[in-house]
């Protein structure tokens, strides 16, 4: 398909366009070329803007820059912003509840071993993911955070409603004391553990505490809960 005009044969714009037999077609969700896949490295960019400046507050363009590419390519990888959130949903923010959720279960059925698993998950994912303190902080505890009902809808049943369950079956079987609500001790928990992370740029300047590091966070957590504050 060609047109002719002052002597020049041009090729028109469908022939131009028409792919070359032999030709591979452009895979979903990669750019053409060798380039390497970059959508592990764009959801952790933007996992690190909505942990600092906060889901509502972080553009496309800031999470772009943060990853070192053109808003254009993180457009490529994930259309708008909703559908950027709802992958670092399915695939930072899930994941990272799913390993406390494993490291609580393999506890077994001892009462206070299911407790400290839970402290030492939950002290472990903290430390691999620092930014799941403050993103928490942000969309789910503050009103009309953009996590909150990800908590209601996902998070809860594996995790803080189980967790009540099985502490209100072993206060019926005499294991815990009469004296606590089983959901209470599931905010205490995360009180002890996810929280004190949170707060950990505050609470380290105002003690000069830089020594505090997760595992003895994780060992004042359990003993703690095992032992009380030791007053008579």
């Amino acid at each position: 398909m060609t047109e002719t005009h002052a002597g020049k044969t041009k090729v028109s714009s469908r022939a131009r366009s028409a792919r070359v037999p032999g030709k591979p077609k452009r895979a979903p969700g990669r750019p053409m070329g060798d380039g390497p896949d970059l959508r592990a490295r764009l959801l952790d960019a933007a996992v690190a803007c909505f942990a600092r400046d906060g889901i509502a507050g972080t553009s496309l363009r800031a999470i772009a820059s943060e990853g070192a590419v053109t808003p254009a390519l993180l457009h490529y990888y994930f259309g708008d912003k909703t559908q950027l959130q709802q992958a670092v949903i399915a695939e930072r923010v899930m994941p990272a509840f799913d390993e406390v959720r494993e490291s609580t279960m393999q506890a077994g059925d001892d009462i206070s071993g299911l407790i400290a698993g839970f402290v030492r998950g939950m002290c472990a994912t903290v430390e691999r993911h620092p930014w799941l303190p403050p993103l928490w902080v942000r969309e789910v505890l503050c009103e009309g955070g953009a996590l909150r009902e990800v908590l209601f809808t996902t998070v809860a049943p594996q995790m803080p409603q189980l967790l009540a369950a099985r502490f209100a079956a072993a206060q019926e079987a005499g294991e815990l004391s009469p004296d606590l609500d089983p959901r209470l001790l599931v905010t205490s928990l995360i009180g002890l553990t996810l929280f004190p992370a949170a707060g950990a740029p505050i609470w380290r300047r105002l003690f000069a505490a830089d020594d505090i590091d997760a595992s003895t966070m994780r060992n004042h957590a359990i003993a703690l809960l095992d032992h009380g504050i030791g007053a008579s």
